[in-house]
């Protein structure tokens, strides 16, 4: 595996990433939805400015049916948004993504990053099976393994 950046390996370990990466596989096995976990060093801005701007950048609404989640931190500021395309943010709504974030922020402030992020991979994971259940011919169209910003 490749060495990450201190700011990385700072807040997950490379058991964590992969981790995160199992999380991500184990959720999209039930949905023909795509998840992703992407980490920045830092956000001056607004996360859920960034966290559009990343989910363009990694062509996550190319996806076929239009439903990828985003789960973007920024680990020095301490922030988190997480974002679904269009054909998922109609289904769950604003207060789902807020109680997401929340509950993952709360893992975070007590030093446990992997249980937030693997937490929130999960509960997207069960969002997205409800909403869109895996069909037969389904394709994994995005990797699973955790993003992390160029330093």
């Amino acid at each position: 595996m490749a060495r990450h950046p201190r700011w990385v390996r700072a807040f997950l370990s490379d058991a964590d990433l992969e981790a995160v990466g199992a999380a991500i596989a184990s959720a999209e096995a039930a949905t023909s939805a795509e998840v992703r976990v992407h980490l920045d060093a830092s956000c001056p801005g607004d996360a859920m400015t960034r966290a559009v701007e990343v989910f363009e950048r990694l062509g996550m609404q190319r996806t076929a049916e239009r439903h990828g989640v985003l789960i973007y931190v920024s680990i020095e500021d301490h922030k988190l948004a997480v974002i679904g395309d269009r054909g998922i943010d109609e289904r769950v709504g604003q207060a789902y993504w807020e109680r997401l974030v929340e509950t993952a922020l709360g893992h975070f402030r007590q030093a446990r990053a992997r249980e937030g992020l693997v937490h929130a991979v999960g509960e997207v994971g069960s969002a997205l099976r409800r909403h869109f259940p895996r069909r037969p011919d389904d394709v994994n169209e995005l990797p699973d393994q955790v993003s992390i910003e160029p330093s």
